[in-house]
C-alpha cells in the first residue's frame, strides 16, 4: 500500500509540474545584467532537512502575530521558479514586519547539494529553504496539514497566522500574492 501511495504521489507531482518543463535563466533572473556572474552569494546554503513530522510541527498554529508563508516547490518545476521573484519582492517589501517566508524543497535528495544549493545561493534564499524528502510523504501527511492539497502538484503555498489559514495550488501572480497577504491584515487574520 505504501509503495502504491508513493507511486501515486510521484505521478501526481510529475503530472502537475514535470521535469521536462524548462525555464530559461533570463526568464526568472532577478539580478541586474550589469552585475558580474561571479558575485559571491549573500549567505552560504545551509542544508536543513526536516522530516514530515517536523514539517507538520512547523506548519502548526503559533500563538504570535506572525504570518507564515510557506511555499512547496522544486527547482525542476517551471511554475515554481517563475513565481519565486514575486515572493522575493514581497519579502523585501515586508522586511522587518511579522511575516516569515519559507520555501520547502521537494527536490530529490540527490539534488540537494547541487541544484537546490545552487538555486538557493543564486536567488539569495539560503536561509529560507527547508529540504523535505518527498518519498516520505503519504496521504496522512496531506490530510493532517491541509484542507485542499493532496500532494497532487506544485507549486503550493500555505499561509497561516494563528488559526487562520489560506491554501493556494498553482503558480501565484504578484497580484494574487499581494491580495492573499493583505487579506490577513484586512480581515483581522
Amino acid at each position: 500500500m505504501k509503495k502504491f501511495l508513493l507511486s501515486l504521489f510521484a505521478v501526481a507531482v510529475l503530472g502537475s509540474c514535470t521535469k521536462k518543463e524548462t525555464v530559461a535563466d533570463t526568464e526568472f533572473s532577478d539580478t541586474d545584467s550589469s552585475m558580474a556572474a561571479d558575485t559571491p552569494p549573500v549567505s552560504a546554503f545551509k542544508s536543513i532537512e526536516y522530516s514530515p513530522e517536523q514539517v507538520t510541527e512547523f506548519l502548526s498554529a503559533k500563538e504570535n502575530d506572525t504570518l507564515y508563508v510557506t511555499n512547496f516547490f522544486a527547482t525542476w518545476c517551471g511554475p515554481c521558479i517563475r513565481e519565486i521573484p514575486h515572493f522575493k519582492e514581497k519579502m523585501e517589501e515586508l522586511k522587518g514586519q511579522p511575516v516569515k517566508f519559507t520555501f520547502i524543497s521537494l527536490d530529490q535528495k540527490s539534488d540537494w547539494d547541487t541544484k537546490v544549493k545552487d538555486f538557493a545561493e543564486e536567488k539569495e534564499l539560503s536561509e529560507n529553504i527547508i529540504l523535505l524528502d518527498g518519498t516520505l510523504l503519504n496521504e496522512d501527511f496531506f490530510a493532517k496539514n491541509f484542507e485542499s492539497w493532496d500532494g497532487s502538484g506544485i507549486p503550493f503555498t500555505f499561509m497561516r497566522k494563528k488559526n487562520m489559514t489560506d491554501e493556494y495550488m498553482s503558480m501565484m501572480t504578484k497580484e494574487q500574492l499581494d491580495e492573499k497577504i493583505n487579506s490577513f491584515n484586512k480581515n483581522g487574520k
